[in-house]
């Protein structure tokens, strides 16, 4: 038995990373496998293509009553709908994988399936930043020259055949292969916009991190205002990560970063009871706030 399990551990450790966020703080994180990534994109592109069979069979219902009218008054209507057509198309082919890589997730909905996500890459002193606009829209218009324009050549008719299609066919398999060379399972696009695909912690939060609707902070650790205002969203996505992996270290480094900012003197052995207290007052803090209409996405807001 352990025979049969050495390998896929083998495999996992491989994947395995750490990742030193722009607060300083070192967090363990997993590279998405290859296998993942290809099966998130495979229903991507599923749900992009049924929701096109939808617009097909709205068309054909639109067009059938078109064709009704007389050529006069039919043509315009017509010219209409082709052109919506082609927004259609065009957004679908950007705008849905930009749309959800740039939310709050920074997943599609195949990739939050299968419980990986975009994330940003460390540079090469292996601190990473936060994930941008920028990135995600040069990783996906990157798509183009990897997928898109290839496979427009293999399915254009002549152009696809001869020496254009067998050029058209390495090309495409180049870029399709690209992961399997590089130890972090990057595609082209990744290598261009400084990003890379990793699992997405799936697990709920333990009840002692849940937010009950009365729920405070212990009075041993009594926030204040100036206190919580310091930091947003993302801080608080952050503190949540770090409590769900339970690693000592990285509960020290974040409690001490913590009292830093707010001008605490840090203790010892009270680490997690410290940080589980600040993440229930500062998502109380965010959670009220937001009732009002304010909301604050990070500590420079």
């Amino acid at each position: 038995m352990t025979a049969a399990v050495a390998p896929h551990l083998r495999h996992e450790l491989r994947r395995r990373r750490e990742l030193v966020t722009p607060e300083g703080l070192s967090l363990p994180l997993t590279v998405a496998s290859r296998g993942s990534r290809a099966g998130a994109l495979l229903l991507d592109l599923g749900i992009i293509f049924f929701g096109f069979f939808l617009l097909g069979i709205f068309l054909t219902v639109v067009g059938v009553g078109l064709f009704d009218e007389s050529p006069e008054d039919a043509g315009p209507a017509i010219e209409l709908v082709l052109v919506l057509l082609i927004l259609l198309v065009f957004l679908s082919r950007y705008g849905y994988f930009l749309a959800f890589e740039l939310g709050p997730r920074g997943a599609t909905p195949g990739k939050r399936a299968l419980g990986i996500r975009v994330a940003a890459r460390p540079a090469a002193s292996g601190s990473g930043g936060r994930l941008t606009a920028e990135a995600v829209i040069a990783r996906n218009l990157m798509r183009d020259v990897e997928v898109f324009i290839p496979f427009a050549f293999l399915v254009s008719g002549e152009l696809g055949s001869g020496v254009m299609g067998f050029a058209a066919g390495v090309w495409l398999l180049v870029f399709m292969l690209f992961p399997l060379f590089n130890k972090d399972n990057l595609r082209a696009g990744d290598l261009v916009a400084g990003t890379w695909v990793v699992e997405a912690e799936r697990r709920k939060l333990p009840a002692a991190m849940s937010l009950a609707p009365k729920q405070r902070a212990p009075a041993a650790y009594p926030f204040g205002e100036a206190e919580l205002s310091v930091y947003g969203e993302h801080e608080l996505q952050v503190l949540e990560g770090v409590l769900r992996h339970d690693n000592a270290d990285a509960q020290r480094q974040v409690m001490e970063a913590i009292c830093r900012k707010i001008g605490w003197q840090a203790g010892h052995g009270d680490e997690r009871a410290f940080l589980e207290a600040f993440y229930a007052a500062l998502r109380a803090r965010l959670e009220g706030d937001m009732r009002f209409g304010k909301r604050k996405k990070d500590k420079f807001s």
